[in-house]
């Protein structure tokens, strides 16, 4: 029995960044060697298990036999007389393919250390071409490792074409979809992961919506990239400077989906998207099963990001109408999720990721002082409940005025179009 450190924890070691998590491989043992070992069996479509003291996985050496469609239709293999590099070949990218010893030495027999030389993302072999989730996972490799200079190879670019072409990838199920783009969009350069999906021809496939917005052009004055697709990509560079929540980046990858319905004879005009945005975003919410909690502020930002780019024209009166329609008042904390969604929507401009965004800090200033708001006994005496809720609504929008009077003024930029 030889025990293998492999995959992530060596490939990130390498590269000298931190290492996320530690996976092993032992050959030459059979699943009854590692319970009598003290091994906790937790694996579901083949033997994984936990070690009795540290708790990390440990994998049986295995080979894989196409026998279906979609990522599920494999047949595993474990035997004591499974090799090492029979293990690694079957792994998606080169630089996962490595492993150390117990000795330290490194073994990698498929050019992985070349390949994290030449920052390059490359598939092992041929089999790749067998499991379309590692489309997905080749799009978040570039997501994480775009900062360092990687690169989708060309021959693998070509391969994830070939699977595009044939129908692999529609076999991916909504859950996985989810789930890789979920992490994707936790990582460092979230735009890269629409990058590489969009050069092999998935994003068409996976997310039609989002791959409608490429060739659709907007207003100069207000988008100087003119392209929404290139809009989209530049927005997800500023939401990953402005925060690392994947579900503030996400509301703004979706903000601007309904100008990819907006008919041709009025480009580059995009009256009333905001609306079309929103039911997209229901849309592609409904099919891949995005999380509530995504999927209400990606609306959220889809309906009204417009007008919170406008809120240093609006009054005061709009600005409470605005707070309500978001319900600002009893989940604040999500309203301030929105306004950074559309500060990188702002940001994600040609040119614009360094200017002024006053209209953020306005409407924080005026949901402040709308949650500081508040009757006392004496202003309830005598009301009843809806006189009540007035004479409230009448106090927070003085309150509204004020905060706008202190720091509402018009940028020297102006007014901020869509």
């Amino acid at each position: 029995m030889e025990v293998y450190l492999v995959g992530g924890a060596v490939r990130d070691e390498l590269l000298g960044v931190p290492v996320r998590e530690r996976d092993w491989v032992v050959v030459g043992a059979t699943p009854e060697d590692m319970e009598r070992r003290g091994y906790r069996a937790v694996g579901r479509d083949f033997p994984v298990f936990l070690h009795p003291e540290t708790h990390e996985e440990h994998a049986l050496a295995r080979t894989e036999r196409k026998v279906g469609r979609g990522y599920r239709g494999f047949e595993v293999h474990c035997a004591p007389d499974v090799t090492l590099e029979e293990d690694l070949r079957r792994r998606d990218l080169t630089i996962n393919a490595m492993a150390r010893d117990a000795a330290g030495r490194l073994v990698d027999p498929y050019g992985g250390q070349a390949d994290i030389g030449r920052r390059r993302l490359r598939h092992v072999s041929e089999a790749f071409a067998e499991d379309p989730v590692r489309i997905l996972r080749v799009a978040r490799f570039a997501a994480r490792y775009a900062p360092l200079g990687f690169t989708v190879a060309p021959e693998t670019n070509e391969l994830m074409r070939g699977m595009v072409t044939n129908g692999e990838v529609d076999a991916l199920v909504p859950e996985r979809v989810w789930q890789e783009t979920h992490n994707a969009l936790g990582e460092p350069r979230p735009d890269a992961f629409l990058a590489v999906l969009r050069d092999c021809g998935a994003l068409a496939r996976i997310f039609p919506e989002l791959d409608a917005l490429w060739g659709v052009p907007q207003p100069e004055r207000w988008h100087p990239e003119i392209d929404t697709g290139v809009h989209m990509l530049l927005v997800m560079r500023a939401a990953a400077r402005l925060t690392g929540s994947p579900r503030i980046r996400f509301a703004a990858l979706m903000h601007d989906l309904g100008k990819g319905e907006t008919p041709p004879e009025l480009w580059p005009r995009h009256v009333g998207h905001e609306d079309r945005s929103a039911r997209l975003v229901r849309q592609l919410s409904d099919r891949l099963r995005v999380p509530t909690d995504f999927r209400h502020l990606a609306e959220l930002t889809a309906r009204w990001h417009g007008v919170t780019h406008r809120a240093l024209e609006l009054k005061a009166s709009t600005i409470l109408q605005l707070l309500e329609h978001c319900d600002a008042l009893r989940r604040p904390e999500r309203f301030r999720e929105f306004l950074l969604a559309c500060e990188a929507d702002f940001r994600g401009r040609a040119g614009w990721e360094e200017r002024s965004y006053p209209e953020a800090a306005l409407l924080a200033a005026a949901l402040d002082a709308a949650l500081a708001t508040a009757l006392a006994p004496e202003e309830r005496r005598g009301l009843s409940g809806e006189a009540v809720g007035e004479t409230l609504r009448r106090k927070r929008l003085a309150a509204i005025g004020a905060a706008m009077d202190r720091g509402g003024a018009p940028s020297p930029a102006g007014p901020t179009a869509i």
